[in-house]
């Protein structure tokens, strides 16, 4: 059983230390100050809550999975015991490649070095180490402990031991790993979400439907499939001739811009970003941010419960 350190404590650092707690792992989660990791172990606390109340873990197994968390505040304390790091720390390629250089010449060649970037090529990240080979993205997706996804991305020089190790880890936390055996920017995942998020900013800047509309469009249609076919399982049942002739005179007038919309630039320039600052698209007041998170974890916990078969 492979040994986990993860480092970082934030958003993704204690959450992906909860999804491998959970899962029966023992994990040294690294953190820069003692404040830092106790926020993130009253977060996990919040969220292991959640998990019983939802039957999803049992009462007398909560204090288990807590005490297979263990926070440190040294970066060698954190990698002592570790066959495989989770690298969580904010998205700075030259914060990334510090880390990565120190635990390329700290760890046992034997180590995996895995970094949760949703974005940075594994190939850049590793260019300061002198092993590059065991270096790969696993980009788990927010809120890690729910989504299942994780991204398993190859740099130019990373080996097949390296991802069969990672996919095997992913698999054994109890996710749904996927190989992506080229990078690209934004992987797999991200390139379909912004794919969809470009042609909605189109769609309504053209004046074709409003905001509410067009979200409206996708949750009662595609995204109710989705969870059951993807978008090649889609067209198979739709039949390849029907999705062929579609694509062959609707592709032209799909949007190919090149950077986001302007609408989205002008909520940006005027500082709102969102649920963050309490207006976006949407105006998000305490109470729909409230409702809005809930429904969504209520959503993913069903999902979880149908995967695991409870």
């Amino acid at each position: 059983m492979e040994r986990i350190a993860i480092i970082g404590s934030g958003t993704m650092g204690h959450s992906i230390a909860l999804s491998a707690a959970w899962a029966g792992y023992d994990v040294t989660m690294y953190g820069i100050a003692v404040k830092e990791l106790e926020h993130a172990l009253a977060s996990i606390d919040s969220k292991l809550q959640v998990l019983t109340d939802n039957d999803l873990l049992a009462i007398e197994e909560v204090q288990l999975v807590r005490d297979r968390v263990t926070i440190v505040t040294t970066m060698e304390e954190a990698i002592k015991d570790a066959t495989f790091i989770i690298e969580a720390v904010p998205e700075r390629l030259e914060l990334k490649q510090q880390i990565f250089k120190q635990l390329d010449e700290l760890c046992d060649l034997t180590v995996i070095l895995a970094s949760n970037t949703s974005a940075i090529s594994p190939t850049d990240i590793a260019s300061k180490t002198k092993h590059p080979e065991r270096t790969v993205i696993t980009h788990f997706w927010h809120p890690a402990h729910l989504i299942p996804l994780v991204e398993v991305v190859r740099g130019s020089k990373t080996n097949d031991e390296t991802v069969e190790r990672s996919m095997m880890l992913m698999t054994e936390m109890n996710k749904k790993p996927i190989e992506v055996k080229k990078e690209a920017p934004g992987f797999v995942g991200n390139r379909l979400q912004f794919a969809l998020l470009r042609e909605a900013q189109h769609i309504l800047e053209e004046g074709i439907a409003t905001k509410e509309d067009i979200d409206a469009a996708v949750l009662y249609s595609i995204g109710r499939r989705l969870p059951i076919t993807g978008p090649f399982l889609s067209a198979d049942m739709g039949g390849l001739d029907v999705y062929t002739d579609i694509s062959n005179y609707l592709y032209k007038d799909l949007s190919n811009t090149k950077q986001s919309a302007s609408s989205m630039q002008e909520l940006l320039d005027a500082g709102d970003l969102g649920s963050k600052t309490g207006k976006g698209y949407y105006e998000w007041s305490a109470e729909f941010t409230e409702e809005k998170n809930t429904e969504r974890e209520k959503e993913l916990i069903r999902y979880v419960k149908k995967d695991r078969g409870i």
